[in-house]
C-alpha cells in the first residue's frame, strides 16, 4: 500500500521514453540499504543510515522505475562470488542451444558488461568466439589474466565503439536494469553489430516479483523493473525485433532473444516506379501532345503526375469534387476541371487515376461517351487499356 504522506512526491519523467511518470508512487520502502554492495566497515557503522526507495510507473511505455540516481558503481558488473556450479551448467546449455539455433558457433559474440569474465568463459566453452567489454579496470585486468578477449569500455551512446567489432551477436545479462539511459546503451549495442545480428537480453522479472509478492526484491541498484511487456517495448523502441521472451532460472529472470532490426527493403518500389514510367510514356506516345486527360486529383494521382514526368502530355485533370475544380495540380500546374470539360473536342484519351473509384469512373465514361475516348487505368504497375477509342492518332 502507498504511504499517504507520499502523495505530494515530485512528479518525474521516464528515464527511457521521456514521458511523465504517474504522480503517485506504486510502492514506497523506508529504512532501505543505500546499495546492494554498500556493506559498511566497523568504522563506517556510525554513519550508515537507511534510505527511501520509491517506485513509479511511466504513463507512456509502462516501465516501472525508481525516481532516484544510480548507485556510484552502476557501470561496473559485480557478481559477488562468481557463478555456482548449477548456474554454470544452466548457462552452458542455454548458450549452447542459443548459439546452435542462430548458427553462431565460432562466430564473434560480445558480452556487454562482462564483470570478471564469469559468463564470458562459459560463452566461449559453449562455442562462441567470445569478446567482452567491462567498465571496471580491475575486472578487465582479471579477465585479461585469464586469457579472455576483453577491453575496458562502457557503451554510453552510438559514438562508442568496441575495437573488435562488428559482432555477429551479443549478450547483456542482468545489467540493463542498472543503466540510467538504458535506451542509449541498447542503441550503442546495435551500432556494434552486423546487420541481422542476434542478442540475448536478460533482466530481473517483475512479473514474478508481483506474483510472488517479493517486496524485498527492490533495491537501489536496479533503476528499472521489467515486465515481459515493458522489456519488449524497450527493445523494440531501440533498434531490435523480439524473437522470444520468456522467464528462466526459476522465473527470476526474463530472457529475451532479439535481432537487430534491418531497414525495410523498398528497392522493389524503385523498380516498379521505373517500369510504370516506361508504361506511361509508351501509352502517351500514341497520342498528340496535350490530347490526353487524367481523371482523378487524389493524392496518388498528383504524385504520379510529378513522378512519371508526364505533365507536358496532359491537357487537364478531371475531378468531380467541386472544391478542386478551378485549381491546379501542385508542382505540375495542370488545370483541374469538371467532368463536363470532356464534352468539348480536344481529348483523345483518358488515364483514370481514381484509386478505389477507378472501376466506377470507367463505367461512367463508357455509359456517357461510349468508345469516343481511349481509356486506360494503372494496374499491376503498368498502363492497361480498357476502352479502345477512335481517337488514336
Amino acid at each position: 500500500m502507498v504511504d499517504p504522506k507520499q502523495s505530494d512526491l515530485k512528479r518525474e519523467i521516464c528515464g527511457v521514453c521521456g514521458q511523465a511518470l504517474f504522480a503517485r508512487p506504486l510502492l514506497s520502502q523506508y529504512n532501505m540499504p543505500a546499495a546492494a554492495q554498500g556493506l559498511p566497515t566497523q568504522e563506517q557503522l556510525s554513519h550508515d543510515k537507511g534510505g527511501q526507495l520509491h517506485l513509479f510507473q511511466c504513463t507512456g511505455c509502462g516501465l516501472v522505475q525508481l525516481d532516484a540516481p544510480p548507485v556510484p558503481y552502476w557501470r561496473d558488473v559485480i557478481r559477488a562470488a562468481g557463478i555456482s556450479a548449477e548456474m554454470r551448467q544452466f548457462r552452458l546449455k542455454q548458450f549452447g542451444d542459443w548459439l546452435a539455433e542462430h548458427q553462431l558457433m565460432g562466430r564473434k559474440v560480445l558480452e556487454v558488461g562482462c564483470g570478471q569474465g564469469e559468463y564470458l568463459t562459459v560463452l566461449g566453452h559453449a562455442g562462441a568466439d567470445a569478446y567482452g567489454i567491462e567498465h571496471k579496470p580491475e575486472s578487465v585486468q582479471v579477465c585479461l589474466s585469464r586469457g579472455l578477449k576483453v577491453e575496458q569500455l562502457f557503451l554510453d551512446d552510438q559514438s562508442s565503439n568496441a575495437q573488435h567489432g562488428p559482432f555477429d551477436a551479443f549478450v547483456i545479462l542482468n545489467f540493463l536494469e542498472h543503466i540510467p539511459q538504458a535506451h542509449m546503451t541498447l542503441r550503442a549495442i546495435s551500432a556494434q553489430l552486423n546487420d541481422g545480428a542476434v542478442g540475448l537480453v536478460e533482466v530481473p522479472n517483475l512479473d514474478m516479483i508481483i506474483e510472488g509478492r517479493l517486496f524485498a526484491e527492490f533495491i537501489p541498484d536496479h533503476l528499472y523493473y521489467f515486465t515481459r511487456k515493458s522489456l519488449i517495448n524497450l527493445l523494440e523502441a531501440n533498434g531490435f525485433d523480439t524473437l522470444a521472451c520468456e522467464p528462466v532460472w526459476n522465473n527470476y529472470v526474463l530472457s529475451a532473444t532479439v535481432r537487430k532490426r534491418v531497414p525495410v527493403d523498398l528497392s522493389a518500389l524503385h523498380t516498379s516506379q521505373l517500369a510504370l514510367k516506361h508504361s506511361f510514356h509508351t501509352f502517351l506516345s500514341q497520342f498528340e501532345a496535350q490530347r490526353v486527360a487524367i481523371w482523378g486529383a487524389g493524392h496518388q494521382s498528383l504524385a504520379l503526375l510529378s513522378l512519371m514526368d508526364i505533365a507536358l502530355h496532359i491537357r487537364f485533370v478531371v475531378d468531380s469534387a467541386p472544391f478542386k475544380q478551378g485549381r491546379f495540380t501542385p508542382v505540375t500546374h495542370i488545370p483541374i476541371v469538371a467532368p463536363e470539360a470532356l464534352d468539348s473536342d480536344g481529348v483523345q484519351a483518358i488515364i483514370v487515376l481514381a484509386a478505389s473509384y477507378s472501376n466506377e469512373v470507367i463505367r461512367t465514361l463508357k455509359e456517357r461517351h461510349g468508345n469516343r475516348f481511349t481509356v486506360a487505368v494503372v494496374r499491376d504497375n503498368g498502363i492497361e487499356t480498357v476502352i479502345t477509342g477512335s481517337g488514336i492518332a
